[in-house]
């Protein structure tokens, strides 16, 4: 099966400009093919702008064990009307992701699931080394530095300097201390807690610099890859902004449009892990975007239904959806005048598939794979409830206006999503992973 794109606005990795694009099968054969090549289907982009499929390499999508607020049927339906055509999911699902056998279990019902392209993280615990050591089909590993669940938490020094030392897997790792977490939480519980903004005094500055100061120190010590995940505080960038090709970084959306004013008007919609922070932050966090000190947008989506949301604090649980709004919420910066779409194709698309080895992911270019998103920057349209495809049904952003959209979205070749309808038949591919690359810093 050939298709060709015409007369699309395509971000190349070089330029953006018109350009035709021809795909065979699951592969991009060639950018700017001979006028006489045959193609079976041709799609009209004129108008429009061809982007690379993001990359969204943080996800929670529940799948198994707590699939009553999403699974990875739910989860990818919701990716593909968001323009992700690859997502990356974490371990602390039922059971946690601690073997190569869990693993392997959740590949297969993805497999039978997803829409889009598919890979998960292996989660450390304190007695797992051996699984770490040799595990395969995965990004990476990631480490729960505070904020747990099951027996997730690795927080004794021993453990940590193990998993550093002694695998060669990328690292990534939720940073909270939390001894600092623990002691906040005892002095406000003890003052009577007074709503969902709390969670920010628990969850505090300190608590993030701590933890991420630790892990970036391991890093540095054991000469071993490590990406912070959703950073929340302006002093963490400082923590790992001289890099020198070990570090890499990401900022979430909720990290870089909400902050504790918001709670007033949200409340437990956007009570989050790492909680959110101040203005101060959101500016700084943009700030190291523009300027490469943070390579990654990403979303962790973590959805929870509304009934377990609107629990009273500290009853009401962490996470927020978002893989349908993270490029929609992109893309309007890019019409504010905040920043260009080549930075939000970088951003979301080729730094995390650099950052985690993804073999043809992230780039339109010939011989990847045809992932790719066709984006309306003159749309505008209202985040609404009720027309969100993740299963909880529900945006912290209700409401909110933004101009740049995505409306179609290919996968492997074939489209998923056009014109509000989906291919709910097609299945996405495991994405693979070499990681003898060297990752984001060697390409």
């Amino acid at each position: 099966m050939r298709t060709l794109i015409r007369n699309a606005i395509a971000v190349l990795p070089s330029e953006t400009r018109a350009a035709n694009v021809l795909i065979e099968g699951s592969k991009i054969l060639g950018i700017d093919p001979p006028a006489g090549a045959a193609c079976d289907e041709t799609i009209d982009a004129t108008g429009l702008h061809l982007i690379p499929g993001v990359v969204d390499d943080h996800v929670h999508f529940r799948d198994p064990g707590l699939t009553h607020k999403e699974d990875l049927h739910s989860g990818s339906i919701a990716c593909a009307a968001g323009g992700v055509t690859t997502f990356l999911e974490m371990p602390n699902t039922i059971p946690p992701t601690t073997t190569q056998e869990i693993l392997n279990a959740k590949l297969d019902i993805a497999a039978s699931k997803s829409v889009v392209n598919y890979g998960f993280y292996i989660a450390a615990s304190t007695e797992n080394l051996d699984e770490l050591r040799k595990a395969t089909r995965t990004p990476g590993i990631k480490i729960f530095i505070g904020s747990s669940t099951g027996n997730l938490l690795v927080d004794d020094q021993d453990s940590l300097e193990a998993i550093f030392a002694e695998t060669t897997l990328p690292i990534t790792a939720h940073c909270e201390d939390e001894s600092t977490v623990r002691k906040n939480q005892a002095r406000i519980a003890a003052a009577g807690y007074t709503g969902h903004s709390d969670h920010s005094r628990i969850r505090n500055h300190e608590a993030a610099m701590i933890a991420t100061a630790r892990a970036v120190d391991l890093a540095r010590r054991h000469n071993h890859r490590f990406h912070v995940v959703h950073v929340s505080t302006a002093g963490e960038i400082d923590l790992f902004a001289d890099h020198g090709g070990l570090l890499t970084a990401e900022a979430c959306p909720h990290h870089l449009f909400f902050n504790v004013d918001d709670y007033e008007r949200l409340g437990s919609k956007v009570q989050m892990n790492p909680a959110i922070k101040t203005k101060a932050d959101n500016d700084a966090l943009f700030a190291a975007l523009l300027d490469g000190r943070i390579q990654v947008v990403a979303t962790d989506h973590a959805p929870h239904t509304l009934e377990e949301k609107n629990q009273p604090y500290p009853k009401s649980p962490s996470g927020l959806p978002a893989v349908e709004n993270s490029l929609p919420l992109m893309l309007d910066q890019v019409h504010r005048g905040n920043c260009s779409l080549e930075q939000v194709v970088s951003w979301m698309s080729d730094a995390p598939a650099r950052v985690w080895d993804m073999i043809g992911k992230g780039r339109i270019q010939e011989g990847y794979d045809a992932d790719l998103v066709l984006v309306d920057l003159n749309r505008t349209s209202t985040i609404r409830d009720e027309n969100q495809r993740t299963k909880c049904g529900w945006s912290p952003w209700h409401g909110t206006t933004l101009t740049g959209w995505p409306v179609r979205t290919i996968v492997m070749g074939r489209t998923v999503f056009a014109d509000g309808r989906f291919d709910v038949d097609h299945r996405g591919a495991e994405a693979v992973f070499d990681h003898s690359l060297g990752g984001y810093w060697a390409t």
